[in-house]
């Protein structure tokens, strides 16, 4: 069993950044890899980056390469998102999950979610 607690969400203006983190506490941090989902009022729950157990892959959708960051510290049992450059469509509930296997970008290969962290970016 894995808990995930996200935190660092918030209100910030088009072009700003925020540095969402996710603690995890339970069974070993290290051997899991770890994503963030977010999902918008009326949308599907979206993939935005996941990172390998090790830290050595990461991926990302197309649409983030640049704007986004993905890491992780095996020694905090944290992982993090950096998030620059944001605009209004980035507007969503970010979650953190960790994934029991398959596919990186499905929501379905992951089997523990943290509660959500709402971000929101005015214009």
């Amino acid at each position: 069993q894995v808990q995930l607690v996200e935190s660092g969400g918030g209100l910030v203006q088009s072009g700003g950044s925020l540095r969402l983190s996710c603690a995890a506490s339970g069974r070993a941090f290290s051997s899991y890899a770890m994503a963030w989902f977010r999902q918008a009022p009326g949308k599907e729950r979206e993939f935005v980056a996941a990172i390998s157990a090790n830290a050595i892959s990461k991926y990302y959708i197309d649409s983030m390469k640049g704007r986004f960051t993905i890491s992780r510290d095996n020694a905090k049992n944290t992982v993090y998102l950096q998030m620059n450059s944001l605009k209004p469509e980035d507007t969503a509930v970010y979650y953190c999950a960790a994934r029991n296997s398959g596919s990186y970008y499905s929501p379905l290969s992951y089997n523990y979610w943290g509660q959500g962290t709402q971000v929101t970016v005015s214009s």
